[in-house]
């Protein structure tokens, strides 16, 4: 099938055209007709299948269909997303795709200036796209009209849950036109997701194009077992003989990605790391030159790497399992993708087996890890190690995420951040 039989609008297929794409993806094919019919959706499908553009497409059309009637003076479509470089990359979307339209996106995210925000939203806005701490501050300092509202979309939803926005998304909802269209899209879904469908969506359509958790099926995954002192040789092996140049790693901890950073440069890799707390322009500097080719890998935590669309990229590494297992599928999510292939190495020490069993439990798989010679683990090492008391997946969670610092620890209070 073709996109104009999807009928949108002739300028957004010849666009689409232009940008080399010929037919539209699964998840474009079933989430595509049910956007443009104005019912809720919730949409699951694997990372690097096209998802934005299965609600970005749709939703011009509904703009251009709506210009020059008297409810189009305003923000018509908010687009919430969990990180900075999501909310980037999902703009850059709908720059590309309404190129040579009327229609007009912004978008909004903390840690950089809000005038530079406010002066492009002064120039007239059809499409926000922010994340939910910088959306309220200029709701609550009444820079923004949201009453022209005609559609929400979360976009990967699962992680606004995890990162806990769920109170600033239920402060943005009483700011909205009740009657809406409200559209979720992710990579992972789980119960959590579904409680809060309940409570947002309205005879909502469900859509899962591959089966639930599933990772990508052009992606090879390979794990190896080593000793957790050794991976970052290991790591440094397997990237300078294979002669891998662009390679994206996943580090649990802030602390933990500018120590493997360190650590890769001393053995001559050009590499540098993203995290939440560099600066918005340092993020930015870094991702551009990774894309660049400038350095050649790129130390990442979850949190910093939602939003990381790289169509080329072939490599990525888990130098640490996540705590959450959903998080795996959305790492190597980063390679294979708009139908490439992709390979996903993970580096386990005998203490993390316990995370690569809940990762095999959600996703219905079971690997069997491999021994690379002359890194092979020391098992009377692992035997002879004394047993501390693991912390409940919750509090690993919780750390991992920064929601709770180690000063917080015995108060429990929680953080949240953009």
């Amino acid at each position: 099938m073709s996109f104009a039989s999807l009928k949108l609008h002739h300028d957004i297929i010849q666009q689409v055209t232009k940008l080399g794409y010929s037919a539209p993806t699964p998840i474009q094919l079933a989430a595509i007709p049910v956007v443009l019919s104005g019912k809720d959706l919730m949409a699951g499908a694997q990372t690097g299948t096209g998802k934005t553009a299965a609600f970005a497409l749709p939703l011009l059309q509904h703009i251009l269909n709506k210009q020059g009637s008297h409810n189009t003076e305003g923000i018509q479509v908010l687009v919430l997303t969990p990180t900075r470089e999501l909310a980037q990359q999902v703009h850059t979307s709908f720059i590309k795709y309404s190129t040579g339209l009327p229609i007009k996106s912004v978008v909004a995210y903390g840690g950089a200036s809000i005038n530079v925000q406010l002066d492009a939203l002064k120039q007239g806005c059809d499409v926000l796209v922010a994340t939910p701490g910088r959306l309220l501050e200029l709701i609550m300092k009444n820079l923004i009209d949201l009453s022209y509202l005609q559609t929400l979309v979360l976009d990967e939803a699962d992680r606004m849950l995890d990162m806990g926005f769920i109170i600033d998304i239920q402060r943005v909802l009483k700011k909205l036109p009740v009657s809406r269209q409200t559209l979720f899209f992710s990579a992972t879904f789980n119960d959590d997701i579904f409680a809060l469908s309940k409570t947002l969506l309205k005879d909502p359509q469900l859509i899962e194009v591959d089966s639930r958790n599933t990772t990508a099926t052009q992606v090879e995954q390979t794990i190896y077992a080593v000793d957790q002192d050794r991976k970052s040789a290991l790591l440094s092996f397997l990237i300078g003989s294979k002669n891998w140049q662009q390679v994206l790693i996943f580090t649990r901890t802030k602390q933990g990605a500018d120590e493997l950073a360190k650590e890769m440069q001393k053995d001559g890799i050009a590499t540098q790391a993203i995290h939440g707390d560099k600066s918005q322009g340092a993020r930015d500097r870094v991702l551009a030159d990774f894309k660049a080719g400038k350095v050649r890998a790129l130390v990442a935590t979850d949190v910093a790497a939602r939003g990381i669309d790289i169509e080329q990229l072939q490599y990525v590494v888990n130098h640490e399992l996540p705590y959450n297992a959903e998080d795996y599928i959305h790492r190597i999510g980063r390679t294979g993708r708009a139908g490439t292939t992709g390979l996903a190495i993970t580096l386990i020490s005998e203490k993390e087996r316990y995370l690569l069993t809940d990762i095999e439990t959600l996703i219905g798989e079971h690997f069997i890890p491999q021994w690379m010679p002359g890194f092979e683990p020391d098992l009377n090492k692992a035997l002879n190690t004394p047993k501390k008391r693991e912390p409940s997946k919750k509090e690993l969670r919780a750390k991992a995420l920064g929601l709770i610092s180690s000063k917080d620890k015995k108060t429990k209070k929680k953080r949240r951040f953009n």
